[in-house]
């Protein structure tokens, strides 16, 4: 039986998720996470979970950082994204940070089964009427650099980037995390090295490329257009 982990921040639709996992599934134990914070605790006291839904846009994080997050510190565990919105471009570039696959929300329980046998069996999963659209979609080799790059960080590392990231001081990042302002900067001196970058706004710039576009941003004329 797989043990699978939700991380999304809307509680009605993980329990929907979760009701239907274990319809799939009868015994199999299911847990949920409304940030990525509790995602990381319940994956360090259960290290048998096999696979993370983790919903694309989460707030708490910084664009694609949560996926890689996840994948820098459990390498071990499959993430598969989730989302209401599947721009084919966003979807490539989440499997270019690691993830498994794509399940859109929309999805009814024929197609959730069919991603979980996919993914649980080692196999990319992606909707039939968008794998051509994602298969195509153009991938960035800026994109693929960054993605390595931050690979290449400790997940401490990453934690102290994604405190950058949302602005905070070294002090705050310190107590965040529960260390010491010298260790913080040490970590900024080491990711700073691997990024190639010299300093916070330079960080800053680089990591432009994780963000997401909000789906919600788009003006209505736009999204005429482009539907």
């Amino acid at each position: 039986m797989p043990s699978l982990l939700i991380v999304d921040d809307h509680p009605l639709f993980r329990m929907a998720l979760r009701q239907a996992l274990q319809g799939l599934y009868p015994g199999s134990p299911v847990s949920e996470a409304g940030d990525l914070a509790q995602a990381r605790q319940l994956l360090l006291q259960h290290n048998d979970i096999d696979l993370v839904l983790l919903d694309l846009h989460m707030p708490d994080v910084h664009g694609l950082m949560g996926l890689t997050a996840l994948r820098n510190e459990f390498p071990a565990v499959a993430v598969m994204m989730i989302s209401a919105h599947d721009d084919p471009a966003t979807i490539r570039r989440a499997l270019d940070y690691g993830a498994v696959g794509f399940l859109p929300k929309r999805a009814d329980p024929t197609e959730l089964e069919r991603a979980l046998q996919a993914v649980l069996a080692c196999r990319l999963y992606l909707p039939t009427d968008l794998a051509a659209q994602v298969q195509s979609a153009p991938g960035d080799p800026a994109d693929r650099l960054l993605a390595q790059r931050l690979a290449s960080l400790t997940p401490q590392q990453l934690r102290v980037l994604q405190g950058i990231a949302n602005g905070r001081l070294n002090k705050q990042i310190a107590d965040e995390l529960g260390i010491t302002e010298r260790t913080v900067k040490a970590h900024v001196s080491a990711l700073f090295e691997k990024l190639e970058v010299r300093n916070r706004t330079q960080a800053g710039v680089l990591l432009q490329g994780l963000r997401l576009r909000d789906p919600a941003s788009v003006p209505m004329d736009d999204a005429a257009q482009s539907g």
